[in-house]
């Protein structure tokens, strides 16, 4: 005659452990399934197309390794590629303080920066190529601002000098974007807790001193995220180039996004897009990854553990 044991809490602790996981797995598999239809097919695609000669219309012919190695060879590519990373640190550079900055000053709970908050969000409701009409217009050396009275110092062609289009365009890109950054940060200067800043007040610490020693180590988490999306969007810059400047004048503001479009729709040639298109992911997976890998974010605990 067999003897029932009962259960030990132990067990029964592991059963639920394996249950909760197993309820887990099941929640996870839309987003993996959407990830793997969405991203991983189309990228898979875009690999195998790397390797054929398609003008995107005719037949699609095997160029095995020709494509990459007429991309490498390529000096308009390889100006591109210097551009985009030329353009991800000064991006990174405009961006980052002045979102910081208005992040922490909208985060106060006075009604005049609460109003100034709703008017610094408003580029978030244009879209880019709405933008970039606006600042052609807006920039042209005729009819533009600087017929204003008064301004007329700022009738230059802007979008014409090859030394300076570059980082009108970084301008224009950093007035529609700071405000999501600056959003990142105010809703994370929101959720420090105020008894840090009343110790740092009781310790004599001012308010350079607050900022330095409490609020901006509370922001580390913050300021990766912001700076990974900053970095990793800084590669999909296409629509405000295109409507902005085309990638003039020259090659002087074609981008690699830029460039990818124009080899593949321009010249009709689909392969070496596909390879453009297969750098680009790999660039923009190599930078998170950096990012994430030795900043310690992947490390990091709750900033308000122990609190």
């Amino acid at each position: 005659m067999s003897v029932l044991h009962p259960r030990t809490p132990a067990t029964r602790s592991s059963i639920t452990q394996e249950q909760r996981h197993g309820a887990n797995g099941l929640l996870v598999l839309p987003a993996l399934l959407m990830f793997v239809v969405f991203a991983l097919v189309p990228l898979a695609g875009a690999v195998v197309l790397s390797f054929t000669q398609w003008d995107g219309l005719g037949d699609i012919g095997w160029a095995g390794r020709r494509n990459w190695s007429d991309v490498v060879k390529d000096p308009v590519t390889g100006n591109a590629l210097v551009l985009t990373f030329k353009i991800i640190v000064v991006s990174w550079l405009v961006q980052t303080p002045i979102s910081l900055l208005l992040g922490v000053f909208t985060a106060g709970t006075q009604r005049y920066r609460a109003a100034l908050a709703a008017l610094y969000f408003v580029p978030l409701l244009l879209s880019s190529a709405a933008v970039a009409i606006a600042f052609k217009a807006i920039l042209d050396p005729h009819f533009g601002i600087g017929g204003a009275p008064g301004l007329h110092f700022l009738a230059q062609n802007w979008l014409g000098d090859p030394d300076l289009v570059l980082y009108v365009v970084v301008f224009v890109i950093a007035w529609q974007f700071v405000p999501f950054h600056t959003l990142l940060y105010q809703a994370a200067v929101r959720q420090i807790p105020a008894s840090l800043y009343e110790a740092a007040t009781i310790d004599g610490a001012g308010r350079l001193k607050q900022f330095r020693y409490v609020t901006l180590p509370q922001l580390r988490g913050t300021l990766i995220t912001s700076s990974t999306l900053m970095v990793t969007g800084s590669l999909t810059y296409f629509d405000v180039v295109f409507v902005l400047t085309g990638g003039g004048p020259g090659n002087s503001t074609r981008l690699l996004p830029l460039d990818m479009y124009l080899t593949g729709f321009a010249a009709n040639d689909m392969g070496r897009a596909s390879v453009l298109a297969v750098i680009l992911v790999v660039i923009g997976l190599g930078l998170a990854f950096a990012l994430t890998r030795f900043t310690g974010f992947s490390r990091m605990r709750s900033e308000q553990e122990g609190l």
